[in-house]
């Protein structure tokens, strides 16, 4: 299988790091490009990377938390949950719907409709977002989409709101809750929400290559602060510590488990949404588990086949690769 992944990384120039592992231990690992190309420093196994829209999972295991606890319900309605003003929301909306996407409350960034990420940031320095409430003012007085229920259609405005959810439910700030309740108990140790102008020690600064060939930083492309909806640092030994956690009922209860693994909605035939994860269908089964993540400089997928207790992660401190890598892995589980 590695040399395969070395194939295919030099063709596509990867930079990132991955590991594959099942039951019996660590199948095989890999540490590929630059975690800082200023200083020529390569990424390592034990490197942070972004993941983006990636870490969605957190925050439904931490509303999955705070269910299990019975400090909310899940068919419980926003409107009783938070103590902002939404003037074209929907009362109807619950946490289910935000969990699923099938809210259709307004979003800031409609990747149905946008596929450029960095324009957000003309009008909204992203130095300034640092806490979810910062995000308010870019969706909250927009029109619902659709009515509640009605379908699926992927929102990171509605993660910002279950992470201020978690917060008005617990008394915590939403990263504190995720690194002690989700990163503390699945023993992610290298895990956290880090700023990108105050990143720690062995982090891969997120590459953006220009048409010239010239690389810069994302620095200035994605919020300088992670949350709810996407940022989170972590390496590809966190993560499958994460899925270990998550499937040995280490986070949550089996009954609460099977709710967040439960097919609620599908984007189409083939692909479906439980809480906070892809499903991929086939023959009207689910095939596999995935979650994603894609900014500027950011590219993330990590995949749980519990079929044949299969795990995989790979980072990406690039804008793609990740998924170029894994059809390398795929032809091999």
């Amino acid at each position: 299988m590695i040399d395969k992944i070395r194939k295919m990384q030099q063709e596509i120039e990867f930079s990132g790091t991955l590991m594959v592992k099942d039951e019996t231990g660590v199948l095989t690992e890999a540490a590929f490009g630059h975690a800082n190309r200023a200083v020529g420093a390569d990424n390592k196994i034990s490197t942070r990377f972004g993941i983006a829209s990636g870490c969605k999972i957190f925050t439904a295991v931490a509303v999955c938390q705070l269910a299990e606890a019975g400090k909310l319900k899940l068919d419980d309605r926003i409107k009783n949950l938070l103590d902002y003003n939404f003037p074209y929301f929907d009362d109807k909306v619950t946490v289910h719907h935000l969990l699923t996407h099938t809210s259709g409350v307004p979003d800031y960034f409609d990747e149905a409709v946008m596929d450029d990420f960095e324009e957000l940031w003309e009008k909204t320095p992203v130095y300034l977002l640092r806490s979810l409430e910062d995000f308010l003012p870019l969706f909250q007085n927009g029109e619902m989409m659709f009515n509640p229920g009605d379908r699926f259609h992927y929102n990171n405005g509605g993660y910002i709101l279950l992470g201020l959810i978690v917060e008005s439910v617990s008394g915590m700030k939403f990263v504190d809750f995720i690194e002690q309740n989700v990163f503390g108990k699945a023993g992610m140790e290298r895990s956290g929400y880090f700023e990108l102008d105050r990143l720690p020690e062995d982090t891969a600064n997120g590459y953006i290559q220009e048409e010239d060939g010239k690389w810069r930083t994302n620095i200035y492309s994605i919020p300088v602060k992670g949350g709810a909806d996407g940022g989170a640092f972590t390496t590809a030994g966190d993560i499958i510590r994460f899925w270990e956690a998550l499937t040995n009922f280490e986070l949550l209860d089996e009954r609460m488990t099977g709710q967040l693994f439960t097919l609620h909605a599908h984007e189409d035939e083939e692909t479906g949404y439980g809480y906070g994860l892809w499903m991929n269908i086939k023959d009207e089964e689910v095939d596999k588990y995935y979650i994603m993540g894609f900014d500027p400089g950011v590219n993330f997928l990590s995949v749980h086949r519990p079929d044949r207790s299969v795990k995989v992660a790979i980072c990406s401190n690039h804008d793609d690769g990740a998924f170029d890598i894994f059809s390398v892995i795929g032809e091999n589980l």
